[in-house]
């Protein structure tokens, strides 16, 4: 599997651990040994992985946490360190999100997330366009 590829993958692992609410995911994706941080919508900067998970914990069990979609995945790479630029839907609202990665013992996990309101919807997404940037 390509670099991208599996950065995508990652990628995708932590949507589907959010949308479906699955804490061990969500703790699977975040990296063990690399330093994290987190900055949600309207909240102020978290660092630490403790502090983040925590935050996860409280979003997650939340039984009223919105559904969350992810599309226009353009995915970087830079070594050992890459990072995926996208675009999340809550409710039919939609932000913007970075997403940083970090190669930690040969899998990309996750060291930052931050999402943020978007002035206009995603461009369509096209189906003959090459996914991987």
């Amino acid at each position: 599997m390509s670099d991208h590829a599996a950065i995508l993958f990652a990628n995708e692992a932590f949507y589907l651990a959010f949308s479906g609410a699955d804490m061990a995911a969500m703790e699977a994706v975040w990296a063990d040994h690399e330093p994290v941080t987190c900055i949600h919508p309207g909240w102020s900067p978290l660092i630490g992985r403790d502090v983040v998970m925590d935050s996860w914990q409280a979003i997650l069990s939340n039984g009223q946490s919105p559904a969350v979609t992810c599309s226009n995945q353009s995915a970087h790479v830079t070594g050992d360190v890459a990072y995926v630029v996208c675009y999340e839907e809550i409710d039919g609202s939609f932000l913007v999100a970075t997403n940083v990665f970090v190669r930690e013992a040969r899998v990309w996990r996750m060291v930052h997330h931050q999402a943020g309101p978007v002035p206009s919807p995603p461009p369509p997404e096209e189906k003959d366009a090459p996914a991987l940037q």
